[in-house]
């Protein structure tokens, strides 16, 4: 159930209503007629701008439009009050029977809040792909927990979800691990590691060492690089994603793919892709203008290989072959994006870390040639985040070498608390994640609060069923819940009823940080309707001596917790049933 898709069918309804009784002309487009909550909850439940954006089209005064259909709406059950306000809007408020069937609606509804919106459209959300050389950081973390919850968000909204990493082990980075783990491996066999400047200094390479010796023994002292660099780049590329898929797994996040950079070499996939792109028109011999500003030392014009970037919006073509021959950084990255276009992908999500940004307009040029402008792309920067611990900069991990891990924030947090933390701001500002407050029991603590409205709804079952009143579902949606006409009680259930809208706007903008968002107001209400029920005995959820009047207001905070629980489903977080 939507209460706002089926007013705004209710709109829809009364205006094709007026058409055919002639009080408008036909042929004309409703798309943008919407039904949305007033700026100002004095004004009414929800507003409809149908009279200001159908007046222009119907060549008719939007006042007189609005004045018609209220009229109609009002004859309508469900509408309490129709009211013109201004130069034509149209102020709405529902019967308080609507809003008590939102409440039955969220028990019995499996669940509720799902929405069709996405059509089964097949969406591939890229993110973490973080190079496989060491442990992911606290940025990671947060790429990691948005693009996880905006895959779950699209999910609940109706898309056909997979998600993605791509293993970027296919560039010089990966030699470098190869030469730090041997280092460590030469420590294994009780030699003095060289760990010289450019290589990782992390001591989570120890273990890969030790397992170097374990399948080589001495077999690789002292021997020239180019007899042992493959084979140590292969075992300790693989050694580094089973540390990252641990690390993902302590967050809760599972990949459905994970693509590799290096099987793209040497296949033809980079020579297709740069074909289709030719076959466009697309690809030229040419010489790009010199970078502004001051010029680096060693560049000079040169021919290059190049992709007709500036056609589709970038700011200069981009080249995908050197003038030496060899493929440049992006040309695998194209090949990539149209393996993911030719899976038949209807959109593509891609998660990055906001020193990406560079490759936004490149990215989005080459997905749109390819594609033929069928598929979209849609990036994602994600901000950095600052880590404070005692009111000071959390300091930097021996483990690492040079930043904090995800390991370390998980640990010191939990992964709950980690991931409602990351959400609490939208991804492309900047997060300070105090690991004092995460864990603090007060309402500043935005993932405490949420739990604790979920843990007090359970308390209140818990104290229901012991007192022999009865609180399954199904009794609850058949209460009398025409009893819940307290303001404060409908405030709750009007809160309750804005959660399938909410879904629809934060999936189709890519923004999970919603959903966090609306947890913490529903909890808030329900906090302050507790907390009334301290002063008010009528609103108490539990009434001495009236099992009927308990279970309806129980049938209200059941709905909460419903609601609650499908919330931080999305943003994988674990409802708590209690709390300690």
């Amino acid at each position: 159930m939507n209460l706002f898709a089926d007013i705004r069918a209710l709109v829809i309804e009364c205006l094709d209503a007026m058409v055919a009784a002639g009080e408008l002309p036909e042929g004309l487009d409703f798309a943008n007629v919407a039904v949305e909550p007033p700026r100002d909850a004095a004004h009414g439940d929800m507003a409809t701008n149908a009279a200001m954006v159908l007046a222009k089209p119907a060549g008719q005064n939007p006042r007189a439009i609005a004045e018609a259909l209220a009229g109609r709406l009002g004859a309508d059950g469900r509408i309490e009050l129709a009211e013109v306000a201004g130069p034509g809007f149209l102020n709405l408020r529902l019967s308080a029977l609507m809003w008590q069937g939102v409440v039955r609606h969220a028990i019995t509804e499996s669940g509720f809040g799902r929405s069709t919106m996405g059509k089964g459209e097949k969406v591939n959300v890229e993110f973490v792909s973080a190079n496989p050389t060491g442990p992911m950081h606290v940025g990671h973390t947060r790429g990691a927990v948005f693009g996880d919850a905006l895959a779950a968000l699209l999910d609940f909204a109706g898309y056909a979800v997979t998600r993605e990493y791509y293993i970027n082990d296919g560039g010089g980075q990966v030699d470098v691990l190869a030469r730090s783990a041997y280092e460590r491996y030469r420590e294994a066999n009780g030699l003095e590691p060289q760990i010289a400047e450019g290589l990782y200094p992390g001591d989570y390479l120890i273990p890969v060492g030790e397992a170097l010796k374990a399948k080589y023994g001495e077999s690789l002292i002292d021997k020239p690089e180019e007899v042992w660099l493959a084979d140590v780049r292969e075992f300790a590329t693989a050694e580094m994603l089973q540390m990252i898929r641990e690390d993902l797994a302590l967050l809760g996040v599972k990949m459905d793919v994970y693509s590799s950079e290096k099987a793209l070499f040497g296949t033809g996939k980079i020579e297709a892709a740069i074909d289709e792109l030719r076959k466009q028109g697309l690809i030229y011999e040419g010489v790009l203008e010199p970078p502004k500003g001051k010029l680096p030392e060693d560049w000079e014009p040169r021919e290059q290989t190049l992709f007709r970037s500036t056609d589709f919006g970038d700011d200069v073509d981009r080249p995908v072959k050197k003038s030496d021959g060899s493929w440049t950084y992006f040309a695998p990255d194209i090949a990539y994006h149209y393996d993911k276009v030719e899976r038949g992908f209807d959109q593509l999500i891609n998660v990055f870390g906001a020193d990406h940004g560079g490759y936004v307009k490149r990215l989005k040029a080459v997905v749109a040639a390819l594609s033929k402008n069928r598929v979209p792309l849609d990036i994602k920067l994600v901000q950095l985040v600052k880590l404070f611990k005692n009111g000071e900069p959390f300091k930097m991990s021996k483990r690492a070498g040079t930043f904090v891990t995800l390991r370390d924030v998980v640990e010191q947090a939990g992964a709950d608390a980690t991931r409602f933390h990351m959400l609490t701001r939208k991804n492309d500002a900047p997060l300070d994640f105090d690991f004092d407050k995460v864990v603090e029991q007060s309402k500043d603590n935005p993932v405490f609060y949420v739990q604790y409205a979920h843990a007090r709804v359970s308390s209140v079952l818990r104290k229901a069923r012991e007192a022999g009143i009865a609180v399954d579902d199904a009794t609850l949606a058949g209460a009398d819940l025409s009893i819940l006409n307290h303001a404060a009680e409908i405030g709750v259930a009007k809160k309750i009823a804005e959660w399938p809208r909410l879904i629809e706007i934060a999936a189709k903008g890519h923004e999970p940080h919603r959903v966090a968002f609306y947890l913490y107001e529903l909890a808030s209400d329900l906090h302050a309707l507790w907390n009334r029920g301290n002063e008010e005995t009528s609103l108490r959820f539990l009434q001495e001596g009236d099992p009927a009047t308990s279970q309806a207001k129980i049938a209200l905070i059941r709905a909460v917790s419903v609601v609650i629980a499908s919330g931080l489903g999305i943003l994988g977080v674990t409802p708590a049933e209690e709390m300690r």
